[in-house]
């Protein structure tokens, strides 16, 4: 018997971000290891669909047939909980939750109180709920979803190529930052930081989306233009695979001062090619960044960041005993295949559909 599912995935499956790129490597896993795996969009907008979305998306889940196990990509999942309770019995639901909706930054409390009940009404009606990582499943307690329905699928992370450096000329640090530029990755933060270090030799290197979030992407330039650093930034927006690798391997130093992070994907990525890393202690990433291996600063604090970027800018020592650190972490760190097959297991413990 042929196993199957179909991906719910909002918005563009493309994206590259670390969610959709986490969704299409283990969508490709499954179908490597025999699955049929079909992928639909219920539309784009999430987490605030329009009426347009919210149709579509009801027109789409309608459509799938009476025993269908379908993995529902929280953005979306969590946003309709009204759709996933009219359809929980003849539909078996698999909830992926990257990070709750509600811990994302920049949210007003209204806001917040919104996306928690309307995702805390939804996951009650996934038989399984999947996460990226302890900290996402330890987050999930106040939603009231039964411990043993939850299961952990850390991302795989590519064997790459140790970064080489110099993409800031000699004499001078090249620094890396990956992340679509949302309040929540910190970009903000980390120009605040970055101006009490001018005196310091440094290129910053920023790659990810400036029009995801576009009043973010221009909040983030203007800023940079005003703290006289405009000429020491190069913003690379959302790049490909290729010319991401070529950024990670002139770097040095990655940086990624997120106020919260569901696993942190180019955090490991960074570790893998063996750079020492500066974030914050937030969300997953005191799992995935070991002490050895970077230093991690209360979410939000510019000066715990501006003065941990002045202790590894000014002392290269530090900088390679953090090296070492990353080097040793990658050889820890989790393949696609070893996701795959633990995102399978999860997937075959819902049983068949009912009859």
């Amino acid at each position: 018997m042929q196993r199957s599912c179909t991906f719910l995935v909002p918005g563009d499956w493309d994206s590259r971000t670390g969610g959709y790129l986490y969704d299409r490597r283990i969508v490709d896993q499954l179908r490597a290891a025999g699955w049929q795996v079909d992928v639909l969009s219920p539309g784009d907008g999430f987490p605030w669909p329009d009426a347009a979305a919210a149709q579509r998306a009801r027109q789409v889940v309608a459509a799938l047939p009476d025993g269908a196990l379908v993995v529902a990509d929280g953005l979306g999942f969590g946003v309709l909980p009204e759709l996933a309770a009219a359809h929980a019995e003849r539909l078996r639901w698999v909830a992926l939750v990257h990070h709750p909706l509600a811990l994302e930054s920049g949210l007003s409390e209204l806001q917040q109180m919104q996306l928690f009940d309307s995702e805390r009404r939804a996951l009650a009606h996934a038989r399984r709920v999947i996460v990226t990582s302890p900290s996402t499943a330890r987050a999930l307690a106040p939603y009231e979803v039964p411990p043993d329905r939850i299961h952990v699928v850390e991302p795989g992370t590519d064997p790459a190529p140790l970064a080489v450096g110099g993409g800031a000329g000699p004499q001078a640090l090249s620094l890396l930052c990956v992340a679509t530029v949302t309040p929540r990755k910190g970009h903000v933060v980390l120009l605040e930081a970055l101006a009490g270090l001018r005196d310091r030799h440094w290129h910053l290197h920023c790659a990810g989306s400036l029009a995801r979030d576009a009043q973010e992407g221009r909040k983030a330039l203007a800023l940079a233009e005003r703290l006289g650093l405009a000429e020491r930034v190069s913003w690379h927006g959302e790049v490909d695979a290729d010319p991401l690798a070529a950024l990670y391997a002139q770097a040095e130093l990655f940086v990624l001062p997120s106020w919260h992070e569901g696993y942190g994907m180019a955090l490991a990525e960074a570790l893998a090619r063996g750079l020492p890393v500066v974030s914050c202690a937030a969300g997953a990433i005191v799992d995935t960044v070991p002490a050895d291996a970077g230093i991690l600063v209360p979410p939000g604090d510019v000066g715990a960041l501006r003065e941990a970027l002045r202790r590894l800018m000014d002392a290269p020592e530090a900088r390679r005993a953090l090296a070492a650190g990353a080097r040793a972490a990658a050889a820890r760190l989790p393949r696609w295949s070893d996701a795959g097959q633990r995102f399978a297991a999860a997937l075959q413990s819902i049983g068949p559909a009912r009859p």
